[in-house]
């Protein structure tokens, strides 16, 4: 078994909901876990931890909309819209509380599920990854490393068409605490994904809707969410939501 691929005592299922089809793995048994995965890979990169939470917990991992060997829709790549898709995977699989682990975009949808359904989110685990609108937004938008936030459309996609590995590469090897790990079979796996069919366009776009995710967050925020947040990597986000939620009375 690869490092990326989910032994066989993990089930696979594509869940129908909020107009898209989301590919799941779900194994083992327990108290509930769900695990999101972040831009450049797909549910798969949770392989060594799923198999490991499995020996105690319910693991759900999916892909998330337009990526991996989910369905690919031209739009709703806002994350409260894919915040809707976690509830209905949750609701197809009869769970109601969760602790959730995420990453990078991950975060992001992982946030809005959390800020609209509190009460089914025990813990939520953020990973190196910022959310829109929180923090100082603006200036993480106008640092160099990110251009790609702003990088996508049509053009864009042509661009890209033929060469997602190399554009992959950039962030494997920039984003990485050590490049040397993301395997080269782990990168023709996930280069072959995005290759697919509307996937990059599914990428641009989880980009191209930040500006409305800050919105959201803003809103998010200003209602009082009650969350349990641990983040790694990341404190200074942790202090910036928690000083935000203290507003609330």
């Amino acid at each position: 078994m690869s490092s990326f691929t989910f032994p066989s005592s993990f089930k696979t299922q594509d869940i129908v909901t909020n107009s898209v089809t989301i590919h799941t793995r779900i194994g083992g048994a327990g108290p509930a876990v769900m695990l999101l995965h972040g831009y450049g890979e797909t549910g798969d990169m949770w392989v060594p931890l799923a198999v490991d939470l499995a020996r105690d917990h319910t693991v759900i991992v999916p892909d998330l909309r337009g990526l991996g060997r989910s369905s690919k829709p031209s739009s709703g790549f806002d994350k409260k819209t894919q915040a809707g898709d976690v509830a209905g995977v949750l609701a197809a699989l009869r769970i109601g509380q969760i602790d959730l682990v995420t990453h990078d975009i991950g975060n992001m949808v992982g946030f809005a599920f959390a800020a609209q359904h509190p009460a089914r989110v025990k813990r939520l685990v953020l990973i190196d990854a910022p959310l829109p609108g929180v923090g100082p937004w603006e200036e993480i938008l106008r640092h160099p490393l990110l251009w790609h936030f702003r990088f996508g459309g049509p053009d864009m996609e042509r661009l890209v068409a033929g060469r997602e590995r190399i554009y992959l590469d950039r962030f494997w090897n920039e984003f990485s605490a050590d490049p040397r790990r993301f395997s080269e079979a782990a990168r023709e796996h996930y280069a072959a994904l995005y290759a697919l069919p509307g996937a990059m366009h599914a990428g641009f776009a989880q980009f191209a809707a930040f500006d409305q995710d800050a919105i959201d967050n803003q809103a998010f925020l200003g209602g009082c969410p009650r969350i349990s947040i641990i983040s790694s990597l990341n404190p200074g986000l942790v202090c910036r939501l928690h000083a935000q939620m203290g507003r609330c009375p």
